[in-house]
């Protein structure tokens, strides 16, 4: 007989929906992406990245003008029917630039962040799992990166580089490593001795298997946070150094440059700064709302008191 019938009542119900829903399949991809959109905040910033993704993907082909086509006729001219963010001192359209300027930013955004995470995870596993002198060497490496402000850490590594958008990408990762591979060390030493990486190694799993098979898939969910938390800033870097001229060249269509271009000529047309600036603004705003709810969305303790009160 269960215990229920034995005591003469049910389960309480919080505990046993939490049960259900913890053995209740699917594809956990598609699981977080239902507790993204339940909330305003996850709402409003998977719309927002869907939105950007698009304007980088498909934006430059629907453009009104070709970002670099020059109208000597129509230099500085305000918001009109024909222009419908103005125009800047050399008569090119600034929406054109603006929607151009999406695909460097998601660039830096991306390809940065995702650099970053491949070289600071393999890096904090491997100084977690060893220990000894190799987690001493990686330590102090990153810590000599820590102790630079990012922007400044940048600008010197662009400086020693050369200017240009891979440089940039290339900055970029590097001040993002230290703080994924600390994450990932955290994780390791923390799982190093757990029980089932006992086990697999008393079944005869080698440390190179122990570590990619077991721990790294639990550095997973945070290291994906964390990608969503660089992400933003990236992409403000990447237009500081366009705005100091330590990025993509001119006249490539970057937000960073729009800004640098504009200082001169903020008197005849104050558009001319607002639009790329706009941009840059809402999509930090937009990627920190979905890096924030992808935060709780992840969070398995967050998972299981949304499942209790539910």
């Amino acid at each position: 007989m269960s215990e229920s019938a034995q005591t003469g009542t049910d389960a309480p119900a919080p505990a046993a929906r939490v049960r259900q829903a913890a053995s209740r399949p699917g594809w956990p991809p598609l699981a977080t992406l239902r507790r993204l959109l339940r909330t305003r905040k996850g709402l409003v910033g998977v719309s927002f990245l869907v939105f950007l993704l698009g304007v980088a993907s498909v934006g430059p082909y629907l453009a009104p003008y070709d970002p670099n086509e020059v109208h000597v006729a129509d230099q500085l001219q305000p918001p009109s029917a024909t222009y419908w963010a103005g125009t800047d001192e050399l008569g090119r359209d600034i929406l054109s630039r603006v929607i151009s300027g999406a695909g460097p930013a998601i660039q830096a955004g991306v390809i940065a962040v995702a650099l970053a995470a491949l070289v600071g995870s393999l890096t904090g596993l491997a100084a977690g799992f060893v220990g000894g002198w190799v987690d001493a060497v990686v330590g102090r490496i990153w810590d000599t990166l820590l102790a630079f402000p990012a922007i400044f850490l940048a600008i010197g590594i662009v400086t020693i580089l050369g200017a240009g958008q891979f440089s940039g990408v290339l900055a970029i990762a590097i001040i993002n490593m230290p703080v994924t591979s600390r994450l990932v060390r955290a994780v390791t030493v923390g799982a190093r001795s757990a029980e089932y990486v006992e086990a697999a190694r008393a079944l005869g799993a080698t440390d190179r298997r122990i570590m990619l098979g077991h721990i790294l898939p639990n550095c997973v969910a945070p290291l994906i946070v964390q990608m969503a938390i660089a992400a933003p800033e990236a992409i403000l870097v990447e237009a500081s150094l366009s705005f100091l001229g330590l990025g993509a060249p001119l006249p490539a269509p970057t937000w960073g440059n729009m800004l640098s271009s504009s200082q001169a000529y903020l008197a005849r047309s104050w558009t001319y700064a607002l639009f790329p600036g706009l941009a840059i603004t809402l999509t930090v705003v937009g990627l920190n709302y979905f890096a924030d709810a992808l935060q709780d969305a992840l969070d398995p303790r967050r998972i299981r008191a949304a499942g209790a009160r539910s």
